[in-house]
């Protein structure tokens, strides 16, 4: 007679070994412990230099070679260091900052709305080759800047603007990453549906870009602004190759023939108005970022809020 087996009720449970173990309070700690390591490493390693720079922005020549390069020495000549640095050879530093300025203004300004334009037209209007001409970007995007400085000096020797602001501004206005930044920013920040119906009211285009669009793509435009800006104001390798005359340096080649003039045989040691002018130098691009910062703040929680 065959034994009867009766089914086991499901408890519904899994097996143990199904289960998923949730991380206990020792590995959620020990993960925060090692975060946090990584991350003041990375803190000190990005601040320790802005403070070498400062700290040594207040010593006079002496001083550089004979205290510790993270402490102050014994005389404080911040100030004294900015007006030599600003008054060395009938204040040619002053010169260099105008010039950075306009290659900013003109050249970084320039390549965010002609990136702004461009990305907006490739991302919300169908036309023949449109595939095509994102490849290209891409392939822009790919190439560095230093493998065109040469084929460019080359270009614009011919044409007889080398040594003018011209041969630095033009290069400036093209970026490829800003157009492409602001092409897929545009895709999912400006709605298709409210174009479709500020056409039906009868705006045109432009009045459709800059009453609609451009506020939307705010966040976006910022992010282009301050990458052509950081780029354009640290720019060295084109200006050194397109530029001669010293009185249309920017800050970068200025500063690196005052630091060479350092060196050499018949050398005129200014390391420090050499320190200083490069704190004078990082001023600008700090005040940019804390100025613009709120810009990406309001974009991060533009769609946070139900409407």
């Amino acid at each position: 007679m065959s034994a009867v087996t009766t089914p086991r009720k499901s408890t519904g449970r899994r097996p143990a070994f199904v289960q998923n173990r949730k991380p206990t309070k020792h590995t959620r700690t020990r993960k925060s412990i090692t975060l946090t390591i990584v991350m003041a490493i990375f803190v000190i390693y990005s601040v320790v230099p802005l403070v070498w720079l400062i700290v040594n922005a207040t010593k006079d020549q002496g001083d550089l070679f004979s205290t510790f390069g993270l402490w102050f020495g014994p005389d404080f000549n911040l100030f004294q260091n900015i007006a030599d640095t600003l008054t060395y050879r009938n204040g040619i530093f002053v010169q260099w900052f105008g010039n950075t300025l306009l290659y900013v203004v003109v050249g970084a300004g320039g390549a965010t709305f002609l990136a702004t334009l461009a990305g907006y037209g490739l991302a919300k209007f169908n036309f023949p080759g449109r595939r095509a001409v994102f490849a290209v970007v891409l392939g822009a995007v790919a190439i560095p800047g230093t493998a065109l400085a040469v084929p460019t000096f080359l270009m614009f020797s011919q044409l007889g603007i080398t040594n003018t602001p011209w041969a630095v501004i033009l290069p400036s206005l093209i970026s490829p990453f800003g157009l492409y930044l602001v092409w897929t920013f545009a895709s999912d920040a400006v709605p298709t549906e409210i174009l479709e119906a500020a056409r039906m009211d009868g705006a045109g285009e432009f009045r459709t870009f800059f009453t609609i669009s451009l506020r939307l793509l705010a966040p976006g435009i910022v992010t282009v602004l301050l990458f052509a800006v950081v780029a354009t104001w640290n720019n060295y390798f084109l200006p050194l190759i397109m530029l001669s005359e010293p009185t249309w340096y920017p800050l970068t080649v200025g500063l690196s023939q005052w630091s060479a003039q350092s060196t050499g045989v018949a050398a005129q040691p200014i390391y420090n108005l050499v320190i200083t002018g490069a704190l004078l130098t990082i001023v600008p691009i700090v005040i940019a970022f804390l100025f613009l910062q709120r810009f990406w703040q309001s974009g991060l929680s533009a769609g946070s809020v139900k409407q």
